[in-house]
């Protein structure tokens, strides 16, 4: 195998994961606001609280690659609206795009401490970002079929 063969390269992967933000964005606007931060099924957490463990992942992990530190993981954001919680998923997207411009090719194959717990290298830390993000996602279709609401299409991924 040729080490240095590859499917992606770093542009490749930011663009593939801004589409699945730019989704998980519709989906955060379909919600009706009251649903947004109370509704859920089965004992899950509503789909805002969903919203929030994906904000404190994304950006604040590929700071924290970029700068070298190990950061504990921060839920402590609280928004009551859903234009807050738009706004800092915005203020987000562009910390995403800052950072991980930053990272070079060759230091996605290092090993990474994110948040402290999880020993990866960086790629994989940068997969499970979106892995977690289609996660919760799909809580929120079934949410959105629950209450009746249409979700976007899942392979309309432009905003």
């Amino acid at each position: 195998m040729n080490a240095n063969a590859k499917v992606l390269d770093s542009q490749q992967l930011l663009i593939h994961w801004q589409g699945h933000r730019n989704l998980t964005r519709r989906v955060i606007e379909a919600f009706p606001e009251k649903d947004l931060f109370g509704f859920s099924i089965g004992g899950m957490r509503p789909f805002s609280k969903l919203v929030l463990e994906m904000i404190a992942i994304g950006g604040p992990a590929l700071k924290s690659i970029v700068e070298g530190t190990i950061n504990a993981f921060d839920e402590s954001f609280n928004p009551t609206t859903k234009a807050e919680l738009l706004t800092k998923w915005d203020e987000e997207t562009e910390i995403i795009n800052e950072y991980f411009s930053q990272i070079t090719e060759e230091r996605f194959q290092e090993t990474f401490n994110l948040f402290g717990q999880y020993e990866f290298p960086i790629y994989q830390n940068i997969l499970y970002f979106v892995d977690n993000e289609i996660h919760h996602r799909g809580q929120g279709y079934v949410y959105l079929r629950a209450l009746g609401i249409e979700p976007p299409f899942f392979w309309e991924r432009e905003r």
